[in-house]
């Protein structure tokens, strides 16, 4: 009892020398309340969220906290304020990452409820000064900042082809009603071209299938004469009367067909730029079944740099994958969390379901652990909760690969399955 409060003592000690510096993050600019460690209020600043700034701010702030011992707590440290993070850092501050959970927890407990800048900022301080050894320590690694900016990136673009493909889907309905049958997909190279230079069955009037055949082999060598004659049979018997504003109409097809090109341009560009910069992470996540470029660069993005996580244990809670105990009077259970990183668990779910499946021929993809899976289902698990256990499985695995930077291995043995992964070199 006595080591505990002198343990406690010390650590009062301690904070009695620091101040506190919360600081509310935005995109023009910064509010920054300072606290000693009786949450009595030093003073406030807001600067502009420009470098040009930075230098006065914290000759105002120093003036603030005098003899004390700053500790900054940063709620956006990879969006806006990412810049003043960078700058902090180079001058050798400490820097703890504040959850904005824990903000908005401050202020829902407040007997009155009150949000402006000022207050998230106090409420910063605030928790920054309760949890100071809590809150991890920001750092800043540009590889991986850099990575998470080109998924983000790809993810909108994937979201535009979607929605321009939709549109082209439309379109296409009322000027071509068979279009369907002409090719396996609307967006191929050759659907596209084909599209782009006849959005309208009156541009194939006069075109003869061996001028049409030569012109499609060009962007793909395996057209053939039959395919050809097709297209024209169904264009000619399906074409719909030429309406007013045709030439309109045909510029809404070209032009989605251009930003269609456009866009899996950019994202053939993305996808080189993410290979190259995941090999310089040393990680090797696509060795494993299940495991595309994307979808290691998704992983990756989420979690940066391994070396933050101690343990699969700590990993699989941020993802959102141990479960959570809700107990009381030492009655409970543990139920399926609903928190953590929400991206990321989405993530390791949809790999959990392509390592349990099944090959139209009856085959097991991934055959260790689908015999996994199928013992739990005889436990007397649900399907959800055997493929929970595959998810837990599989953050054990991609944890130890990136730990130590190795290669997937397959088991070959069930038993294998349930080593602890912290330890076990892959």
């Amino acid at each position: 009892m006595e080591t505990k409060q002198r343990d406690g003592g010390d650590i009062i000690y301690q904070k009695r020398k620091m101040a506190f510096i919360g600081i509310d993050m935005y995109k023009d600019t910064h509010t920054a309340v300072v606290m000693d460690c009786w949450t009595n209020k030093l003073g406030e600043i807001t600067f502009a969220n420009r470098p040009s700034a930075y230098d006065k701010f914290m000759a105002d702030v120093k003036s603030l906290y005098g003899d004390l011992q700053p500790i900054f707590g940063l709620e956006d440290t990879r969006g806006f304020g990412r810049n003043f993070a960078s700058y902090l850092l180079g001058h050798k501050y400490t820097i703890k990452h504040v959850n904005p959970a824990y903000t908005d927890a401050m202020r829902a407990s407040a007997p009155m409820s009150r949000k402006d800048d000022s207050y998230d900022a106090f409420c910063v301080a605030r928790i920054l000064r309760d949890m100071p050894d809590n809150l991890p320590d920001e750092q800043h690694d540009d590889l991986f900042w850099t990575i998470r900016q080109l998924v983000k990136r790809r993810d909108s673009l994937v979201k535009g082809i979607i929605v321009a493909k939709n549109q082209l889907n439309a379109q296409l309905t009322y000027v071509y009603p068979s279009y369907k049958q002409y090719f396996c997909d609307v967006d191929t190279k050759t659907a596209m071209y084909f599209w782009e230079k006849y959005p309208h069955p009156k541009h194939l009037k006069d075109v003869q299938p061996e001028e049409l055949l030569e012109e499609l082999r060009q962007v793909h060598r395996g057209m053939t004469v039959k395919k050809v004659q097709e297209i024209l049979s169904l264009s000619e018997r399906n074409s719909p009367e030429e309406k007013d504003y045709q030439d309109e109409r045909d510029l809404v097809i070209r032009s989605l067909v251009r930003e269609l090109k456009f866009r899996k341009q950019e994202n053939e560009d993305i996808d080189r730029e993410l290979e190259r910069l995941i090999q310089l992470t040393g990680y090797k996540l696509h060795t494993m079944p299940g495991i595309n470029l994307i979808t290691a660069a998704g992983i990756i993005s989420e979690i940066g740099n391994i070396e933050r996580f101690p343990n699969s244990d700590k990993l699989a809670r941020f993802s959102g994958v141990a479960p959570v105990n809700f107990s009381s009077a030492g009655k409970g259970k543990d139920q399926r969390s609903r928190q953590g990183n929400r991206v990321l668990n989405a993530i390791f779910h949809f790999l959990a379901i392509q390592l349990v499946q099944v090959n139209p021929n009856g085959k097991a993809r991934h055959p260790v652990f689908r015999e996994y899976f199928e013992s739990k289902l005889k436990e007397g698990k649900t399907k959800p909760q055997a493929l929970v256990c595959i998810t837990r499985r599989a953050v054990r695995i991609i944890y130890g690969m990136m730990r130590t930077k190795t290669e997937y291995k397959p088991f070959e043995k069930l038993v294998e399955l349930n080593c602890h992964y912290d330890k076990i070199e892959l």
